[in-house]
């Protein structure tokens, strides 16, 4: 009489676990092998069975059965100690890591091949020691810590109006682009074939510029605009009093602006007293990222000012408009979902890395 078949058992949560790891495309091969060899294990299939239908040996079968029967998930890692030992002397591979704050004389930071000339081993070790400890000194982004002595109230009253936005009133996160650059390329790009790239030259004319003021509904995603060639509080308040007219007049309308001397002008503040639906919340100083119209003039950037020829200011308003309506058509609404008290503790904790750079 043949022996019975032994399944493995699953939690559930070892169950999704393998499932993820078996059916990941950004995984190691290996882990997957093992994933699929424990589920199939876990369905009741014979250790021959699984060995046939993977394409491996009995023995593989056997033995990552057997490890994680022994010690569940943790048993389908690879024990301590496997593996190729690593070969560089210990203070090489010291240099690469700590050296790399300190650019070379000249220089404002490393690349592989001057670091490995430095150091006297081998770009591609460089290169290998910097990906395995996350270091990155040939990238760069931008930041701003605000010295806004208000930031906090400033930030949970923005924030709160995302998270919590309020009964009957209306979220509109108001701001201008100035500065919109007609530019006219100096030839066509060239035809796009398979295997080729966009192309455009370099130069350009210019035609003018102009300043869009959006509005963006937080609600819905969609947009209120108006095109102007200036900047002032003449056109900020000309661009309130739309907001005023094309916004149902039962609803408050709470708008998020930044702190540039244009929104609050004696003038402007003194339309916004007569009118007193309409509400100003300033994001702290030089935290425009709180601003969700930020987000969408990015897109307006990417996708229609910096990709376009104009041969005239009126062309670059057409092509702004026509962007404006296609989206309005199919509004993409940003949704802010970061917690308050996380994002509080990311920027205390690069308030004290500032300090401790100015510190020292």
């Amino acid at each position: 009489m043949a022996r019975p078949v032994s399944a493995l058992e699953l939690t559930p949560e070892e169950k999704l676990h393998l499932q993820r790891v078996a059916h990941s495309k950004t995984g190691s091969q290996r882990d997957g092998l093992r994933a699929r060899i424990v589920l199939r294990r876990a369905e009741g299939a014979r250790e021959a069975d699984v060995a046939g239908a993977l394409g491996v040996s009995l023995t593989t079968v056997s033995t990552w059965s057997r490890r994680f029967e022994l010690q569940g998930l943790e048993g389908l890692k690879d024990r301590p100690g496997r593996g190729r030992k690593a070969w560089l002397p210990t203070d090489k591979v010291r240099q690469v890591i700590t050296r790399v704050v300190q650019p070379p004389k000249g220089k404002k930071k490393w690349s592989t091949r001057s670091m490995a000339a430095a150091v006297g081993v081998s770009h591609q070790s460089v290169h290998r020691i910097w990906k395995d400890n996350d270091l990155k000194p040939h990238l760069r982004r931008t930041f701003k810590i605000s010295n806004d002595p208000q930031f906090e109230r400033k930030f949970w009253d923005v924030i709160g109006l995302y998270l919590n936005p309020p009964d009957k009133a209306l979220v509109l996160c108001c701001d201008e682009k100035s500065q919109c650059q007609a530019l006219e390329r100096t030839q066509p790009g060239l035809p796009l074939g398979i295997g080729h790239i966009r192309t455009q030259t370099h130069d350009y004319k210019r035609h003018g510029t102009i300043t869009l003021f959006a509005a963006l509904n937080y609600l819905d995603g969609k947009i209120l605009s108006r095109t102007e060639t200036r900047h002032t509080h003449v056109e900020w308040l000309r661009f309130l009093k739309q907001l005023d007219r094309e916004t149902p007049s039962e609803l408050q309308l709470h708008l998020i602006v930044d702190n540039y001397a244009t929104h609050k002008h004696e003038k402007v503040r003194h339309w916004l007293k007569r009118h007193a639906r309409v509400i100003l919340h300033f994001t702290p100083t030089g935290s425009s990222w709180m601003n969700l119209v930020e987000r969408f003039f990015a897109d307006l950037t990417q996708d229609c000012v910096r990709e376009g020829s104009f041969e005239s200011v009126r062309e670059l308003i057409e092509a702004i408009d026509e962007f404006l309506a296609v989206r309005n058509e199919e509004p993409k609404r940003y949704v802010w979902r970061a917690k308050g008290e996380d994002i509080l503790r990311k920027i205390e904790k690069a308030r004290a890395a500032l300090d401790r750079v100015i510190t020292s």
